[in-house]
């Protein structure tokens, strides 16, 4: 949450020659509305139910950068679908949070006491992110240039598949 994912990601596809996708986007244009009034409105569960489905459906049809929702992973069937593939976690830490979204936006799991359940989260979820990531990427006190820079030399990517040096335009293959 806040973290910068849509960010680095569209810096990523075009610094790969590639298309760039975003789960939560492809929610809230389905669904018409924000996604803090799809929590309020349908809850929780709902919105689980729409990002499980927004995400299986990005995987299959999109061949590009792809960003996910902070809590896509705590789909055990998210978390297989993205076995194999080049997942990065992006991390920072609480700190780095308050400085960047202030913890008092509109998010709708950060209602209450936003530092506490930022940490929550956090602990809750740590593990599935590392379990599912083919690499772990720190941002705090990083540009998103100097982060997306960092998820390409974690993951290798300075090339494309076969070797030859990635050119504007070129498309990367999954």
């Amino acid at each position: 949450m806040g973290v910068g994912k849509s960010t680095v990601g569209a810096l990523l596809a075009e610094r790969l020659g590639t298309g760039y996708r975003d789960t939560d986007a492809d929610i809230v244009a389905a669904q018409g509305r924000e996604i803090s009034d799809i929590f309020i409105e349908d809850g929780e569960p709902r919105f689980r139910e729409l990002e499980r489905a927004a995400v299986r459906a990005a995987v299959a049809e999109h061949t590009g950068v792809l960003s996910l929702g902070g809590g896509a992973v705590l789909d055990e069937g998210t978390r297989e679908l993205l076995s194999g593939l080049p997942v990065v976690y992006l991390s920072m830490d609480v700190e780095e949070a308050v400085r960047r979204v202030g913890l008092n936006t509109a998010r709708p799991l950060l209602a209450v006491n936003p530092r506490r359940q930022w940490r929550e989260l956090m602990e809750a979820r740590r593990h599935l992110y590392t379990d599912v990531a083919r690499a772990v990427v720190a941002t705090d006190d990083r540009t998103p240039e100097e982060v997306a820079q960092a998820v390409l030399d974690a993951l290798d990517m300075q090339h494309l598949p076969g070797g030859e040096p990635r050119t504007p335009g070129q498309e990367k293959t999954r």
